[in-house]
């Protein structure tokens, strides 16, 4: 059965690539809330694919105001595990427009790799999951285990309705193990399995210091100046290549073990070609902290970044001394770090002593993201570190995420305790949210094949023994 699964995706091939070619035509971008047409069409037509897939009970849900869910199953291996599957049919904006070298909402084959937006995070997730079901459905009309396939139409604003769902559908939706596509592969070619991801907590800055802009000529040097405030601030949190220099922020941090300090060293990274990828300029460098490489930086260490900073329009610019200037913190929080205890600590510090004596404001925005983090061990993760071999005919590698995924954990939770896997399907060349959005077609070939030993490792399982 498995071997004829394994052939079927490799004749269907096309079809398959065809089928992600209809998702990514359809401009489902969630974050702007212009697009809500073209989200219940990508909605539906994934409701149609699952049932071309094989799947039943196929169905659009909602839980109060919420954009759809797409959901469907197949529930007919008695006594076999079930498993919940995750992806998302929402999708970022097109920026940089220019920077596109091929039309965004156009699935184009260009140097082995598939280009549009979407096509990698999170509809090639979409395709490839349900092209591992038709494979076993089209050839013996059965599959080696119960599968629930849930695909969200908000991730890319938050999720802010998917723990709601989760506890309004939890007896539909329970499942013996988990598995989410929408990690990363650590380069290409080499299968990974994400078992750790940074939580994240984002606050607004605003500082004021009149109720007016004022003519610079008249006022300049003695008005003073927000946006110079807010820059003054800011640049408190520029840590050189030493800690962040926020009081108490590391007490609870997390050490690395000598073995996970082992591990990283070992996994490879390519400067130069990392460089070239993100466009450093020559004179960048590294901001990582002394005795911490990339992976160990962006796993197991916290950041802060500066996501958004407006004080006026360069367009509309005047010389005026600037009353208000706005900015958007992000940190990246990480084991064991407490969300309520980072939002003091950031306030605090970003508060004290304003420039001037100007008005500092901070506020949270949306809630916060815990951190989440498990041991990739178990008879669950031996049946994935296998498929993911077989599929890849490579030793796959267990490794963090600088990212966040928030539902992960309450939905684990939710499950009992129940594994989840997080696979790739992302490399650092795919340029998610950003211009020339890409899916590495031969790892996307290979994660579907992984995916079918997936499902037959698992099969072999009986339930209560894949945690």
């Amino acid at each position: 059965m498995k071997q004829a699964a394994l052939n079927w995706l490799e004749k269907n091939h096309e079809d398959i690539v065809h089928n992600l070619a209809d998702l990514v035509a359809i401009q489902s971008i969630s974050t702007d809330g212009e697009h809500n047409p073209e989200i219940d069409r990508t909605a539906k037509l994934t409701c149609d694919q699952m049932r071309d897939a094989g799947l039943h009970n196929v169905e659009i849900l909602r839980v109060g105001q919420s954009m759809p869910y797409a959901y469907g199953e197949w529930l007919e291996a008695p006594g076999k595990p079930t498993v919940f599957l995750y992806a998302h049919h929402d999708v970022q904006p097109v920026n940089f427009v220019e920077q596109w070298q091929s039309d965004p909402w156009k699935l184009t084959r260009r140097d082995g790799r598939l280009y549009a937006r979407g096509a990698a995070d999170d509809k090639g997730a979409i395709v490839g999951q349900l092209a591992a079901i038709a494979a076993y459905r089209k050839t013996g009309n059965t599959l080696p285990v119960n599968v629930k396939m849930l695909v969200e139409g908000e991730e890319e604003i938050g999720s802010k309705n998917l723990l709601k769902f989760f506890e309004t559908h939890r007896n539909r939706l329970k499942s013996d193990v988990i598995i989410v596509c929408d990690t990363e592969n650590i380069q290409v070619g080499i299968p990974s399995i994400t078992y750790s991801l940074r939580g994240i907590v984002t606050v607004k800055v605003e500082v004021n210091t009149a109720k007016i802009p004022v003519h610079s000529g008249m006022v300049g040097g003695a008005l003073p100046d927000a946006a110079i405030a807010l820059n003054a601030i800011l640049g408190r949190l520029y840590w050189n290549n030493s800690p962040l220099p926020i009081p108490q922020f590391y007490d609870r941090v997390r050490p690395l073990t000598d073995k996970e300090r082992q591990a990283f060293n070992k996994l490879p990274f390519d400067e130069a070609k990392f460089r070239t990828t993100c466009g450093m300029v020559g004179t960048a460098r590294f901001a990582m902290e002394q005795g911490y490489n990339f992976y160990a930086q962006t796993w197991r260490r916290p950041a802060v970044t500066v996501i958004a900073q407006e004080a006026s329009s360069i367009k509309g610019a005047s010389n005026q001394v600037l009353p208000k200037a706005t900015a958007l913190v992000s940190c990246r929080i990480v084991p064991d770090q407490k969300p309520d205890e980072v939002l003091q600590q950031l306030t605090a510090f970003l508060t004290s002593n304003p420039p001037w004596g100007c008005d500092v404001v901070v506020t949270p925005v949306g809630p916060p993201v815990e951190w989440w983090m498990t041991d990739p061990n178990g008879p669950a993760f031996e049946a994935a570190l296998s498929a993911m071999r077989s599929g890849f005919d490579c030793d796959p590698v267990a490794i963090g995420c600088g990212g966040t995924i928030g539902f992960v954990g309450p939905l684990c939770e939710l499950f009992g305790g129940a594994p989840a896997l997080l696979l790739g399907i992302e490399d650092p060349a795919s340029n998610a949210h950003a211009p020339n959005e890409s899916l590495h077609e031969g790892d996307f070939k290979k994660l579907m094949a992984s995916l079918v030993h997936l499902f037959d490792n698992l099969g072999k399982l009986a339930p209560d023994r894949v945690k």
